[in-house]
């Protein structure tokens, strides 16, 4: 199983036109972050796109540049790439470029995205939700399987024989489809042979059983065969030396996360109660001591045999050395023990 962190890349909003200084040293600790877990062996290093000014990661494949440069082994990934608002050609070159400057490390993880401020910030209406994504992840698959094609769609200007540059290292670009629970989203990735990744935020991991096993259905009807399918789980994540540690730094922050979003999605407020419901051994929240984050990753690979896991650090008002702390133990303390126990 590959282990790996993602982010967001969580900031203070500043309401600043030039002098973002909270949102350089967040860059700066993102940097810090992903050497970290790369000298710590993990796998993937993974970041969200967001429109919001809590949020400092636009353009993931600009910050994984970056990260190229100080990194040597962990692969790169966009944590989700929100390919329904973005231009498939200019996110391929963008990422094909990232690809040739990490020595053939990028990935791509699309998705429709979490948040819906990317629509009108580039012109989409949020009627065309589903269709755009459609037709925008078509184009992708066929600018990353052939190096010259023509196209016509309803929402992109065609052209006719065109080259897309540059080309990546890679034979072509590890492309993964990102999925909240939509059986939709499942069939999707099952008809196009497609690694899934699954975001568990909320509710037991069981009960998305019923999902994974649509998304294998799916891939066995197209004629492809489920055994070769990747999957991925992604879950929000802290890990301290015990676990009574592991909560009282964490909640704090995840407690301004969740009400802050649920006031815009009319969510009741989180309490503290709710917090250590979800981090019981068979909820979806990987909050705890070294022994209890192994312990669950195992249970949720016995779930559902995935083959990647992402711990998604939610930083928030933690200071930065227990951030890195926390790489540190899933580096070097909860990813050996996991790899020794499943192989």
């Amino acid at each position: 199983m590959e282990l790996g962190i993602s982010t967001f890349g969580e900031v203070r909003p500043e309401s600043v036109a030039g002098g973002a200084t909270e949102s350089h040293l967040r860059m700066q600790e993102l940097l810090a972050e992903a050497k970290l877990a790369d000298e710590t062996g993990l796998d993937v290093f993974a970041l969200g796109e967001h429109h919001r000014p809590d949020f400092i990661i636009s353009a993931p494949e600009v910050a994984l540049a970056g990260i190229a440069t100080i990194t040597k082994n962990i692969r790169l990934s966009s944590s989700v790439t929100v390919l329904s608002s973005a231009d498939p050609v200019r996110t391929f070159q963008n990422f094909a470029t990232l690809d040739l400057l990490s020595n053939g490390r990028a990935e791509i993880m699309a998705g429709r995205g979490s948040f819906t401020e990317s629509f009108p910030l580039f012109g989409y209406s949020l009627g065309d939700y589903d269709a755009l994504f459609i037709e925008k992840l078509t184009m992708l698959l066929e600018i990353n399987r052939q190096e010259i094609m023509s196209w016509k769609g309803k929402y992109r200007a065609p052209f006719s024989n065109r080259g897309i540059y540059p080309r990546p290292l890679q034979p072509t670009l590890p492309i993964w489809l990102a999925a909240g629970g939509t059986p939709a989203s499942a069939k999707r990735a099952g008809r196009l042979n497609l690694p899934l990744t699954l975001a568990i935020l909320g509710g037991k991991p069981a009960q998305y059983l019923p999902f994974i096993n649509l998304y294998r259905e799916a891939a066995a009807e197209a004629g492809h065969d489920p055994s070769t399918l990747q999957l991925g789980i992604n879950s929000q994540f802290y890990v301290a030396e015990d676990s009574d540690q592991a909560a009282d730094e964490f909640y704090p922050s995840y407690e301004i996360l969740m009400n802050r979003v649920g006031r815009e999605r009319g969510w009741q407020p989180m309490t503290r109660e709710q917090f250590e419901y979800l981090r019981m051994p068979d909820g979806p929240l990987f909050v705890g001591s070294v022994q209890e984050i192994t312990d669950k990753i195992i249970y949720q690979h016995q779930l559902f045999n995935h083959t990647r896991f992402l711990a998604q650090i939610v930083k928030g008002y933690i200071h930065h050395d227990k951030v890195l702390r926390a790489i540190e133990l899933f580096g070097r303390q909860v990813a050996p023990a996991v790899r020794e126990a499943i192989g």
